[in-house]
């Protein structure tokens, strides 16, 4: 029930920017779904025939999880730096994905070996920093790259640095994820 509530917060956001109001009583929805009003990290995806449209998110719960979905849905509708904004002709294909992240969790490690028997293929998301670079790679990235050093080469490459920054052991943190989807 409550999934189906947030895939519908999601594309109201979106209809709402498209129509310039601000239709969802949010009031009432925390009245009828208290949870709504927890802390939560989420990221919205959208596709459009399994093709990625738009994907931004929050790594650290700092904002009640219905105002979350709400500012990710727009921000991957209109504001992916990746690709023009979103027209309302593609928004009718369009697929919404939202993953509910746990609280990031670092991993020490002493070499790539070791990193590697650390990390849960297909369900750890994981984040890399190093200085002022980072990038994160949700778990359903496994699907396309399922082999750990590909993962982590282009991870590495999303952040910014060279694929084989792992060389360098960037600090990483793993999180595991609860999608839901249309």
């Amino acid at each position: 029930m409550l999934n189906k509530i947030l895939l519908n917060i999601a594309n109201q956001a979106i209809n709402d920017y498209f129509d310039g109001r601000d239709s969802i009583d949010i009031n009432k929805l925390l009245v009828n779904y208290p949870h709504l009003q927890n802390p939560t990290a989420t990221f919205v995806t959208l596709t459009i025939n399994g093709n990625l449209r738009g994907c931004i998110g929050s790594l650290i719960a700092h904002r009640t999880l219905i105002d979350d979905i709400i500012h990710n849905a727009k921000s991957a509708a209109f504001g992916d730096p990746r690709f023009r904004p979103l027209t309302k002709e593609e928004f009718k294909n369009t697929k919404i994905e939202i993953s509910l992240l746990t609280t990031p969790q670092p991993i020490e490690y002493t070499n790539i070996a070791d990193l590697k028997s650390k990390v849960a293929k297909g369900i750890d998301g994981i984040i890399l920093k190093s200085g002022y670079n980072q990038a994160t790679f949700l778990p359903q990235v496994w699907e396309s790259l399922p082999n750990f050093e590909d993962f982590f080469q282009a991870l590495c490459q999303k952040a910014g640095l060279s694929g084989n920054c792992l060389n360098n052991k960037p600090q990483i943190f793993k999180y595991n994820v609860e999608k839901i989807s249309q």
